[in-house]
């Protein structure tokens, strides 16, 4: 099958999109309100851009709380969010007044960062650190600006809890990263496996 996105007409019971563009990595964003109220709620559209410098972003479907705490701050968090929290990070995604703390709502502890004061998961197996260095809405083929508001931070500081350490790097197996996939469907990083990036033999290209 195929489709032109303009009219959408798949044919399908849902939108195919968010089930082809998967998993995605949930970013479990922290942030701290100007009246000092913690914020907290989760992204599905989230991802690390680089590693030099380290920066990720997250994009919001129109002006929420966290972009606005983000914006007038210009700071947030990113905690990971691991199978063993899928529920606390299900309840943080309500819909709840500004002043509403998610973080208590959850049943979830907001831990004061070291470089920054917008909180993160004390339980959280890991949590970054950002500094926001860019928020703008995408153009669109036609000019016009996108409903989403995509932000962008620089990491300073990260937090790992070393109990998901081994041999020297992160155990997937146990931080089990939640990821999202298409419709109300989820998955996470206990089942993985390894591969080595080939190296290119020019000598060996030329003799076949």
């Amino acid at each position: 099958m195929f489709y032109e996105t303009d009219e959408n007409d798949h044919g399908l019971r849902h939108d195919p999109f968010k089930a082809i563009v998967s998993p995605r990595p949930i970013g479990w964003i922290g942030t701290l309100s100007s009246d000092g109220t913690p914020n907290l709620a989760p992204y599905s559209y989230f991802n690390a851009i680089g590693d030099g410098p380290k920066m990720v972003m997250f994009a919001s479907d129109g002006r929420k709380d966290t972009v606005t705490n983000a914006e007038a701050t210009g700071e947030f968090s990113a905690s990971l969010a691991s199978r063993v929290h899928a529920e606390k990070v299900n309840a943080s995604s309500v819909d709840a007044p500004a002043h509403i703390d998610e973080f208590q709502y959850a049943g979830l502890t907001a831990a004061p960062g070291k470089l920054i004061s917008a909180p993160h998961v004390r339980e959280a197996f890991s949590a970054l650190e950002c500094r926001v260095v860019d928020i703008f809405r995408p153009r669109t083929l036609s000019g016009g600006q996108s409903g989403y508001i995509l932000v962008i931070g620089q990491v300073v500081g990260i937090h790992i809890d070393p109990s998901i350490i081994a041999d020297g790097k992160i155990d997937m197996v146990k931080a089990a990263p939640l990821a999202r996939l298409g419709y109300r469907d989820y998955s996470d990083g206990a089942l993985t496996f390894e591969m080595t990036r080939p190296t290119w033999d020019e000598d060996e290209q030329g003799a076949s």
